[in-house]
């Protein structure tokens, strides 16, 4: 049992940085230089750049989850919950969905992968779920970390603490922004600088309400 643990938290660990690897590399690289590329450039990229890194982003995605779920499992037969880890999972499984539900199948149409669609509303829905999962990566990442070294803090304990008033209101919280990422705009996301402010704003939020509530 403790071999199979270590495994999926290696794999978990080595999928994540694919994953989260690619996000970031959508985010703050590519989207700038199609911005900038050639029409030549932007077309061969299309073709042959984006498809490639979609699959190891889309993938990496999935075995994250897969990983994470075993781990999961682990934690509720040995130690317990808390409201870190249940925040960091929450998070972790909307950006999971994201990829697959909503960038996956937009991308797909906005790179001309499939016949059909309205390639421009599909390039803005793909990404604002991609920055919205960009702002959801530092609160995910803080409250997977947290879940076993911030117990000290408080407001995210175990057992009966695990769905306390804070949860709740964190959780709102995160439901709220991803009811945006699938309806609403980006707001101020639409710059690398504004996408990584919000991200650190909203683990700083997430995290005090654990800490006040």
């Amino acid at each position: 049992m403790e071999l199979i643990n270590f495994l999926a938290r290696w794999g978990h660990l080595l999928f994540g940085i694919t994953w989260i690897g690619m996000l970031y590399y959508f985010n703050f690289i590519q989207g700038g230089y199609f911005k900038q590329a050639s029409p030549e450039a932007l077309k061969d990229a299309k073709a042959k750049l984006a498809p490639e890194a979609l699959w190891w982003f889309r993938w990496g995605a999935m075995f994250t989850f897969i990983t994470g779920v075993i781990l999961l499992i682990g934690m509720i037969k040995t130690t317990g919950l808390n409201g870190y880890i249940v925040a960091g999972v929450a998070l972790g499984t909307l950006m999971f969905l994201n990829v697959w539900l909503v960038i996956w199948p937009n991308q797909k149409i906005a790179l001309g992968l499939v016949e059909g669609g309205d390639a421009p509303t599909s390039a803005a829905k793909a990404l604002l779920a991609s920055r919205t999962n960009t702002l959801f990566s530092g609160s995910m990442a803080f409250f997977m970390l947290a879940s076993g070294h911030l117990g000290a803090l408080g407001g995210a304990g175990y057992a009966s603490d695990t769905f306390g008033t804070d949860l709740i209101v964190v959780l709102a919280i995160v439901a709220a922004l991803e009811v945006n990422a699938l309806v609403g705009k980006q707001g101020p996301m639409t710059t690398v600088r504004g996408v990584i402010t919000c991200s650190m704003v909203l683990t700083a939020v997430l995290a005090g309400v654990f800490v006040a509530v």
